[in-house]
């Protein structure tokens, strides 16, 4: 982990070991790039009230396992974030989605054809936020990150607007300029 032990403790990550570290760029985008789409899914995160955790239902469309998991997330900067995460179970999926408060974002996500240490979706959000699409990339090192140029399908980086982040998004909706 590449950030200040002291600073991952002030936002309650005590154990390096258990915590990762993700570093990220979100643009919007008109339309999902179909021709380099390599997986897609259905995405519901409940955002949990009070609180800094997520917990999220990630179904493949075409079947397959579902990712099932809880997280706890906070800022670094806008972006660079610590995550910890645990993998669950249908049954206890099911406990903890049904008696935890708070509200719910849904979204397809669609996984792109990517360079290598680079990971890029795309979410077309659902419901409420329905119309906003945007692109993230998630990179391996401070270098990538910083040397990344937009996607050629985006039209305004939004990483640094923290009206894009999913917390501001399910409390707030989309934004007045959207």
């Amino acid at each position: 982990m590449d950030i200040d032990p002291e600073t991952a403790k002030a936002l309650g990550f005590p154990k390096p070991a258990y915590t990762v570290v993700e570093r990220e760029r979100r643009w919007l985008c008109r339309d999902v790039p179909r021709d380099k789409v390599i997986r897609s899914e259905r995405i519901t995160d409940l955002y949990v009230a009070g609180s800094r955790l997520r917990l999220r239902e990630a179904r493949l469309l075409d079947g397959g396992p579902a990712m099932l998991r809880l997280s706890r997330k906070a800022d670094v900067d806008p972006r660079t974030r610590l995550i910890t995460s645990i993998y669950l179970p249908e049954e206890e999926f099911a406990v903890l989605a049904a008696s935890l408060p708070g509200r719910r974002i849904k979204k397809l996500r669609y996984r792109l054809q990517s360079p290598s240490a680079v990971v890029m979706s795309v979410d077309a959000f659902q419901g409420e936020l329905d119309g906003l699409i945007m692109v993230e990339a998630e990179f391996a090192t401070l270098d990538l990150m910083a040397g990344f140029p937009m996607p050629d399908f985006a039209y305004r980086e939004v990483t640094d607007d923290a009206r894009y982040s999913g917390g501001h998004l399910v409390t707030h909706g989309l934004p007045k300029d959207q």
